[in-house]
């Protein structure tokens, strides 16, 4: 299984969004780490069909995303960002509209609703309206409709964006669990979010693809003449280093 970029731009105006962006994406989690701007959503929207590109290719084992089409979004998974949810409906019913919309029907889609809102830790207050919930199980359940479909591409936009330390580290641990043979991108700005559970980190920077390693590869890239003082250093470091201004 295999999703590439290939030379990916995308302008909104004067402002390039996403300069010539290429990479390979195969099973495993990838950290997506860039300041607010860096073009962490942009990539999301490609890859979502939310927004068309204006030059490069997207590509699932060798074909056109866009040639794919509705085949393509049957295997992904997708976390918006904003907590989008309606507040009226109960976390069951909530999931269970979006298990409709990915066409899942009668005893399938009762069997993925009870799977996705048990491996989120809702199953207890599924009959609960949403409205009702805090910003972390707000989160559980747009993550639990994420997966609704088994999507083998997982695409999660600040998936801890205003939410508590223990609520971050929660999701964290979800998200790891889920990992085993799909694609997941995490895109965020909070650098713990991915220091503990990314297999690959990419760093971007104004639309750009600066680095991509290991989180341990790009600790070891931090040169001696950057580090201010002898400590451990961190992917915060690497941050700070290759992404400040």
């Amino acid at each position: 299984m295999e999703l590439k970029l290939k030379n990916v731009t995308k302008r909104y105006g004067a402002v390039t969004a996403l300069d010539d962006f290429s990479v390979t994406f195969t099973p495993g989690i990838y950290g997506v780490l860039g300041a607010n701007g860096a073009g962490k959503s942009t990539l999301m929207n490609l890859l979502t069909d939310n927004v068309r590109r204006d030059a490069g290719s997207i590509t699932f084992d060798g074909e056109d995303i866009l040639d794919l089409g509705d085949a393509f979004r049957a295997v992904l998974g997708y976390m918006p960002q904003q907590q989008g949810v309606y507040e009226q409906m109960t976390a069951q019913s909530f999931a269970a509209y979006m298990a409709q919309l990915k066409g899942l029907r009668g005893a399938e889609l009762r069997r993925q609703v009870d799977e996705a809102l048990s491996l989120t830790n809702l199953a207890d207050v599924r009959h609960k309206k949403v409205g009702g919930f805090s910003g972390g199980m707000k989160q559980r359940l747009l993550l639990a409709q994420a997966l609704l479909g088994d999507p083998k591409v997982l695409l999660l936009d600040e998936p801890t964006a205003g939410l508590d330390p223990r609520e971050r580290v929660r999701i964290r641990n979800y998200i790891k669990e889920l990992a085993r043979d799909r694609i997941v991108l995490l895109a965020t700005h909070i650098v713990s979010d991915i220091e503990s559970i990314a297999d690959q980190v990419l760093l971007m920077k104004k639309g750009r693809l600066v680095m991509e390693d290991t989180p341990q590869a790009l600790i070891a890239a931090v040169p001696d003449t950057w580090q201010p003082v002898a400590y451990h250093l961190s992917l915060e470091d690497v941050y700070l280093c290759f992404l400040g201004d």
